[in-house]
């Protein structure tokens, strides 16, 4: 398989370029396409490997995001014998970083994709639409650096995908809105069309909503394990368990991975909640005062808006709950700069008294 064919272009050439020195002539390139229990698989030019991050790799790492994740370009040491594990040392910059915060966790992470460029946000329409999730998976895919799409799963099952489709657009400004059924092939044709040779997708979305049979059906074949919803409550079971990136016949390429129902927002990064709630900050900047809190303040055209029902109260509600959430993961940012910023001081502070104390000795 050739590095072309995984997504490789000229922006790559210049970043090797850039990262190739004597010492690093044995590496070769290579796209990470498996993620499963902590084990990767990277593809190269040549055959595939099993690889870990090298010792340097993970000392030199500021956190989980510098870890190489699904979609990643990686510098790789392949075995000495060609079996055993290859081990990765560089991971090439990265043109997108699709993230969230740990289930659970106010401060982990978990890196989903990196190297996206579209991120296909999939809610079923059997039981699982919820707008509100939808604002804030637009709010994840936009802070990634990928383009968002929406698609609406399962529309045979609904007699309102029209409808449903015209709500999503009208809360999703400028994003692509598509009912899709992976059963019989509605808008699948469209979903192709997003992803010519080299383009990246990857589908995120609840347990159930269809994403692996989505990707079989992208692929022409049965590759993914598939399990029906529960009926008692429409909800979907955990079948696909890694992350896995796959070449479309038609050269593009889609990530598919485990459901995640919960998307936290995680990094200190505004673009997504502007560019998802465009509408609303359109309104804020009519607000009498610079600082509003759209909470009852005289003068506030965003409450004004809810008043007449321009804007709905939910929408409204979604935004600032995703405004405070934001504002944390800032202080959360702020405070692991200061931690870091007094790590560094110490390992100085000791470097110096380390210099003295062999000065003194030599004295």
């Amino acid at each position: 398989m050739s590095l072309e064919t995984l997504g490789w272009g000229p922006d790559l050439d210049l970043a090797l370029a850039s990262l190739t020195s004597p010492s690093s002539s044995s590496l070769v390139p290579g796209r990470v396409v498996r993620q499963q229990r902590g084990l990767l698989t990277v593809q190269t030019a040549g055959p595939a490997f099993l690889a870990r991050a090298a010792g340097r790799l993970l000392h030199q790492a500021q956190g989980a995001e510098a870890l190489p994740a699904v979609g990643d370009w990686v510098l790789l040491q392949p075995p000495a014998s060609g079996d055993g594990e290859a081990l990765m040392h560089a991971v090439l910059p990265r043109r997108s970083l699709l993230k969230r915060r740990e289930a659970g966790s106010e401060h982990d992470g978990q890196l989903i994709a990196a190297n996206v460029d579209v991120v296909f946000l999939v809610m079923g329409l059997d039981g699982d639409f919820n707008p509100r999730r939808i604002e804030r998976a637009l709010t994840v895919a936009w802070n990634s650096g990928a383009t968002p799409v929406v698609l609406l799963s399962k529309a045979d099952l609904a007699g309102d995908a029209t409808a449903r489709v015209l709500e999503v657009a009208a809360l999703a400004p400028g994003v692509d809105v598509l009912a899709v059924s992976a059963r019989t092939g509605l808008g699948v044709e469209d979903v192709r069309a997003r992803l010519p040779p080299g383009r990246t997708g990857v589908l995120v979305g609840s347990s159930g909503v269809g994403k692996s049979t989505l990707t079989n059906r992208l692929l022409d074949a049965a590759r993914l394990v598939t399990q029906p919803v529960r009926p008692e409550d429409d909800k979907g079971r955990h079948t696909t368990t890694h992350r896995e990136l796959f070449v479309l016949e038609q050269g593009g390429l889609i990530i598919d991975g485990p459901g995640m129902r919960e998307l936290g927002l995680w990094g200190d990064d505004d673009e997504g909640l502007a560019h998802a709630f465009a509408d609303v900050l359109a309104l804020a900047s009519g607000c009498r005062f610079n600082d509003c809190g759209h909470q009852g303040e005289p003068g506030c055209a965003v409450g004004a808006a809810v008043e007449d029902g321009t804007l709905p109260e939910e929408r409204r509600a979604s935004f600032e709950k995703l405004q405070r959430e934001q504002a944390f993961q800032h202080r959360q940012a702020d405070a692991t700069a200061q931690r870091e910023h007094k790590r560094l001081q110490r390992n100085q502070a000791n470097a110096g008294w380390a210099r003295t104390r062999s000065k003194r000795r030599g004295e």
